[in-house]
């Protein structure tokens, strides 16, 4: 803890130098400290005993002491993959002491990787932000000066007895340095770099970034989604009061508190996660979101095995979803269990700590969501808009079938549409039934079918790699039955059906033997395969 204190003392030192109160900078500093140190055990007091020498927790009790630690960790989180605010203010003002104050920071991150008991991982996590400050300080390459010299690790069993700093290799093109990630002597070597055949370095290629669509651009993709109207309705309205709301505090006025955060409800299929991803666009669109992201989760990757880390791997998966949305399927799975219920807490509180950067969009099956919000006041408070996704219609899911076989470049016969649909209309509707997937999973069935009855086929045709047959949606058994049934021989006035089946039961059957009774059994086996063909 005194190491911690002098790193954070140092640091505070080049922060005045700077022009940065003294405060804001130990307030910083204790904050990335904590979010280095937090999945260390006993770090907590640690790290509240380096604190009370400037008067903040002196005397506090046990549970004040944690609260304050957490806190403190959710606030620097971000720090650990970016550079902090105060350093982002430095490097913005292209001040001189920027360089300086990164390197202090990395002082503070090796500190922190002594509190509590030192794991690998918080080694770990301290040597990621350490690097991540380093590099946000030289983002042209080139550590910073004095990087070299880095304080050594703490004692900590099996990792490196030196601080791991970047390896610097040449930029392609300028000559200039850049840190690769690799590590210096300690660690592996830094990857070879392609060559253009010359010697020189070869430009990396370059990805496009995904091109940014606009508000109209996003609600016009949703309003042409098949069905869905009681959603586009919510979104559109959602919007309408999000707008509205700008308009009103730009011109002074008051305004409601307003939620961003969305309970959708509905089966499987019915394009719950589509649209959360569209709302992550929207948000961005409208200014309310920096980058509009969909990250996908659901219970096991927010619950850990044990109490005390849930809160920990359900922070850091929120983490990644800063600037974005947070799509929690099934949310209900965290109902019933203490390791459940710790994993709300921390979901509640990240929602309270970063409502400027983070939206959460819980789903799942109606009845159960109502009861998992409702159970817990938290949650209820902040998740006040539910959207229902409806079942798609008969009419709705044929339609969702044509248009991915239009986009896949397949053209679906007539009697294959007919087929379907009577497939359809036989498919129970409980809650396994897969709305959208179900005709997705269906025109899979079909192209895979197609692609084994051409495959014989040397030289196909285009309309036949487009057409997808009645056959190519059939089920194997269908295929088989139907089949079996083309082969059967026509009955005759000579040779009844009932006769026909009588042979097929006994292959050898003896005339004497056959007692009036016994001719009556055919009667039953045909009801029974008109049955199965029914079926």
């Amino acid at each position: 803890m005194s190491q911690l204190r002098t790193a954070v003392d140092a640091l505070v030192t080049v922060a005045e130098q700077a022009g940065i109160p003294a405060e804001a900078a130990r307030e910083e500093a204790m904050s990335f400290a904590a979010a280095i140190a937090e999945a260390a055990p006993r770090a907590a007091a640690d790290w509240a005993a380096a604190q009370a020498d400037s008067g903040g927790l002196a005397g506090s009790e046990a549970h004040q002491i944690h609260t304050a630690f957490f806190d403190a960790a959710s606030r620097g989180r971000r720090f650990r993959v970016g550079a902090t605010t105060l350093l982002r203010h430095l490097l913005d003002t292209a001040s001189a002491h920027a360089t300086a104050y990164a390197t202090a920071l990395t002082d503070v991150a090796s500190a922190a990787a002594s509190l509590g008991e030192p794991t690998m991982r918080v080694t770990a996590t301290a040597a990621g932000a350490a690097a991540a400050q380093l590099q946000a300080a030289s983002p042209t390459g080139g550590a910073p000066p004095d990087a070299r010299s880095l304080p050594p690790w703490p004692a900590t069993a099996g990792m490196p007895p030196v601080w791991p700093t970047p390896t610097l290799s040449p930029l392609p093109g300028d000559g200039s340095p850049r840190t690769d990630g690799a590590t210096n002597g300690t660690g592996p070597a830094a990857a070879p770099v392609a060559t253009a055949g010359n010697g020189s370095p070869a430009p990396a290629p370059e990805v496009p970034a995904e091109p940014v669509k606009s508000l109209d651009e996003l609600l016009a993709e949703l309003d042409a989604m098949i069905g869905l109207e009681r959603v586009k309705r919510e979104v559109h309205q959602q919007v309408a009061m999000l707008q509205i709301d700008a308009k009103r505090t730009a011109a002074g006025l008051k305004s409601p508190d307003l939620t961003r955060h969305l309970v959708f409800v509905g089966n499987p299929g019915t394009g719950k996660t589509t649209v959360a991803r569209m709302i992550g666009g929207i948000y961005r669109a409208l200014g309310l979101l920096p980058t509009g992201q969909l990250v996908e989760v659901d219970r096991s990757e927010l619950v850990a095995g044990y109490l005390g880390q849930t809160a920990i791997k359900t922070a850091e998966t929120c983490a990644k979803a800063y600037g974005g949305v947070l799509f929690i399927d099934e949310a209900y799975s965290l109902s019933g269990d203490q390791y459940g219920q710790e994993a709300v807490n921390t979901l509640v509180k990240e929602m309270e700590d970063h409502r400027d950067d983070l939206v959460v969009i819980v789903a799942g099956y109606p009845d159960p969501m109502v009861v998992f919000v409702a159970q817990n006041p938290g949650l209820a408070s902040r998740f006040k808009t539910v959207i229902e996704f409806e079942d798609y219609s008969n009419d709705e899911i044929v339609a969702i079938l044509r248009k991915l076989a239009a986009a896949g470049d397949y053209d679906v016969t007539d009697p294959a549409i007919a087929y379907f649909r009577e497939v359809l209309a036989a498919t129970p509707r409980d809650q396994s039934f897969g709305n959208g997937r179900f005709a997705r999973n269906h025109l899979e069935n079909a192209i895979a079918r197609q692609a084994w009855r051409l495959h014989s086929v040397s030289d196909p045709t285009e309309a036949q790699l487009r057409e997808l047959l009645e056959q190519d949606f059939r089920s194997d058994e269908a295929i088989h039955e139907a089949t079996e049934e083309s082969a059967a021989p026509e009955p005759t006035a000579a040779s009844p059906a009932s006769v026909d089946l009588v042979d097929i039961e006994r292959p050898d059957p003896q005339p004497d033997a056959l007692a009036p009774s016994q001719a009556a059994e055919p009667t039953d086996a045909s009801d029974a395969t008109e049955q199965g063909d029914q079926a």
